[in-house]
């Protein structure tokens, strides 16, 4: 018998899962077991699990062939696992570093039949806020174990079990399980604070609440806040049938009452009424008259007018207390209005026709896209843009540039200029908004509007959340106002289950993952002879020269362009059957020594170039350091060469999600002269660099059929999707 069992229910958390299981397995104590339920989770999510299981001795998982939901998995795992004390740990939680040694040694000195773990929360930007109960649990552990009426603080902390380790035989002998939906845990958590005679407290942060925001809401088991009313029933109830004593009873109702109240917040406006009338029917049908006045006047008010069933009072009353407390806060508040002020002095104007805008109806028919902070016609927005007017007759879409970007949009296609009346009169009323970057803050999206995040590449370098500890890009960023704008997806792009996984955990806001290939890429998988012959013709490639690539990326701890590789002295060395274009990142607006060399006509300066898709189709070999267009031009498999000579510097500044060096695309060179020597020998199509490319490929290109604008265009406008789309509820087809 293990000292410890947890128990992970997984649905939909894909992204969380490594780290969980490393809290709960990788510390030092050992003495425990893990048992994870896949709950028919329809991500890679399984698929995950049984990796983790082959790592972990100690790991066990259960795969259900259809969905049940947390509470009925959390049953059916009371009957698998066999250690003293159950765990109920959540997936996008953790068990806070080198706590699980320390917490077992209390369970063994005090051997309680329910823990009690102080937590503290981490918000989207990883900043961590203790717990409510902190306090509380600090009188506690004081105290020592004893029964709930000897530490009544504890009551406020029974609705939730990730923070109680359960003794397995109470649990058995008290016969209870959870209900459905989230409120299902307070049939297990009270009944088993009211049957304890021995509860203890942990008050140091030892579990980690985390909840990003990308798990999905299902209704199917999410359930509905009034569930709470039935599981509170089924609390008394047991109360009474178990003759638990007054002293215990009487704790329940005030708990019981936050409770319900805190869940009013998440109604819909339109049912707030109803559900405190539901809240105010429970209060009387459970109160006795003989529990605990509330503490402090406000709390006696709000029980107060619950029980009168005073919902406009009640209101009122919250009203006040938010503008007491804004009150307390006037510096704040006066700097917000002055933020606020410069603002509407600056966009007077124009804010009074977007607002006024947004009060018209929206336009259901209208889709809004833009590209690289409106630079023009390009990348998978492009290609979505493209496929919808096949798709969808009656769209009407409009494109979004700068000023200068106005010559990148072809004849026949739509588009405003960023800052003008009509730019946020389509902001305003469209109803689908496709970028491959974020909006700007100032677009508010409205209900019933659609946003579709397409990304623009798979994920080598750090991204989102990951720079916060990053030279250069993290040190610029705001990551409060980055998540504000990534809380407006509905859906996000991956090209493969690398980048999904990679997005899910870095931008961790709530919408759908679309795993369905790049559409950027469509043109490259659909490429035929004609295709590549029309490339290289419109850039003047004889059909007898080697055309070479070199499409460096952006180091975003540097300040401007350095060069890492000296260009005209391998475009001198090559011979003159090989042709270099060289296309520096869009960050950079040209290099006037590529534009020398250009115009000399030893390389082709191919920056301003509307298509990179063209480049790579023109293209026999691909030469980059840590840029993303090796995952794309890996879908063409031809040869591709690293130059990586400040790899170390680059992975230690920027962050990395893998060794590219250990795992390239195909051969990696260091030096110039390496370079040179491996694009005049062919050694870059030698069986070496092509068995490294099929690997790659396998693990980033599988997608890529040509057919993920496609995908895209049928999920989001004709909502009828397409394999292998990813979507809550439904199986994924591989």
């Amino acid at each position: 018998m293990p000292a410890l069992s947890f128990v992970l229910v997984v649905h939909r958390e894909q992204a969380h899962l490594e780290g969980c299981v490393a809290s709960l397995l990788d510390q030092p104590f050992g003495d425990v077991e893990l048992l994870a339920i896949d709950d028919a989770s329809p991500d890679h999510g399984p698929r995950l699990l049984d990796e983790l299981a082959g790592r972990h001795a100690r790991m066990r998982v259960i795969h259900l062939p259809q969905r049940i939901g947390p509470g009925a998995a959390r049953n059916l795992a009371l009957e698998s696992v066999a250690g003293e004390h159950v765990w109920f740990v959540e997936t996008t939680d953790r068990v806070a570093p080198g706590a699980l040694a320390r917490i077992a040694e209390a369970l063994r000195a005090s051997s309680p039949d329910v823990l009690l773990v102080h937590h503290e929360r981490n918000d989207a930007l990883g900043r961590s806020h203790p717990g409510p109960h902190r306090a509380a649990l600090a009188r506690a552990a004081e105290l020592g174990p004893g029964a709930l009426e000897q530490r009544p603080g504890l009551a406020a902390a029974a609705p939730r079990v990730w923070d109680k380790l359960l003794r397995r035989s109470l649990l058995s002998e008290l016969g209870v399980r959870f209900g459905g939906g989230e409120q299902g845990e307070v049939r297990v958590t009270w009944p088993a604070l009211l049957s304890a005679g021995a509860i203890a407290a942990w008050p140091d942060a030892g579990y980690v609440r985390r909840r990003p925001g990308n798990t999905v809401r299902d209704p199917l088991t999410a359930g509905t806040p009034c569930d709470v009313f039935g599981g509170y029933d089924a609390v008394f109830e047991f109360a009474a049938s178990r003759s638990v004593s007054d002293a215990r009873r009487r704790l329940v109702l005030d708990p019981m009452l936050r409770h319900q109240l805190a869940l009013l917040d998440r109604v819909p406006d339109g049912a707030r009424r109803e559900f405190f009338h539901c809240i105010s029917e429970s209060y009387k049908r459970h109160r006795r008259g003989d529990e605990p006045v509330p503490a402090g006047r406000a709390a006696q008010l709000r029980a107060r007018l619950v029980e009168h069933d005073g919902f406009r009072a009640f209101e009122l009353l919250e009203a006040s207390l938010a503008k007491r407390g804004a009150a307390r806060r006037p510096r704040a508040a006066a700097a917000r209005l002055k933020r606020r002020a410069t603002g509407r002095a600056r966009h007077a104007e124009l804010q009074r026709h977007y607002r006024s805008r947004l009060r018209q109806p929206i336009d259901p028919d209208l889709a809004v896209f833009a590209a690289y902070w409106y630079r023009g016609y390009q990348c998978n927005p492009r290609a979505i843009y493209e496929q919808a007017r096949e798709l969808v007759p009656g769209m009407r879409g409009v494109w979004v540039v700068k000023p200068g970007a106005r010559g990148a949009i072809p004849d026949g296609v739509e588009h405003v200029v960023a800052g003008s009346r009509e730019y946020f009169d389509v902001l305003a009323r469209a109803r689908i908004f496709v970028n491959n970057v974020n909006f700007p803050n100032h677009l508010v999206k409205r209900t019933g509007t659609v946003h579709v995040m397409t990304h623009h590449g798979t994920p080598l370098k750090h991204m989102g959340l990951d720079l916060q500890h990053a030279a250069g890009a993290g040190a610029r960023m705001d990551f409060a106002a980055l998540m504000r704008r990534c809380a407006r997806w509905d859906f996000s792009i991956s090209s493969n289950e690398f980048s999904t996984l990679v997005w899910e955990r870095v931008y961790p806001t709530s919408y759908e993952s679309l795993e369905v290939g790049y559409p950027r890429n469509d043109v490259l998988a659909r490429a035929g002879d004609d295709q590549v012959r029309e490339a290289r013709a419109e850039l003047g490639i004889e059909a007898d020269q080697q055309a070479i690539l070199y499409a460096p990326t952006h180091r975003d701890y540097q300040t401007g362009y350095v060069p890492v590789l000296d260009v005209a002295a391998v475009a001198d060395a090559l011979g003159p059957e090989q042709v270099l274009m060289a296309r520096l990142h869009y960050f950079y607006d040209g290099d006037p020594v590529l534009r020398r060399l250009h115009r000399e006509g030893r390389i082709r300066d191919v920056a301003s170039h509307p298509s990179v898709e063209q480049l790579c189709l023109a293209a026999d070999v691909l030469v980059t350091d840590y840029s993303s267009i090796m995952f794309d031009y890996a879908v063409l498999d031809r040869p591709i060469v690293i130059h990586a000579p400040d790899w170390e510097a680059y992975r230690a500044l920027r962050g990395t999600y893998f060794d590219l060096l250990a795992e390239p695309p195909g051969i990696v060179v260091r030096s110039e002269s390496e370079l040179v020597a491996a694009l005049s020998s062919g050694a870059a199509s030698d069986d070496q660099p092509r068995g490294a490319r099929a690997a790659f490929r396998a693990r980033f290109c599988s997608l890529e059929d040509g057919r993920a604008a496609e995908r895209v265009v049928r999920r989001v406008w004709l909502e009828s999707p397409a394999e292998p789309v990813i979507r809550p509820g439904r199986p994924v087809a591989r």
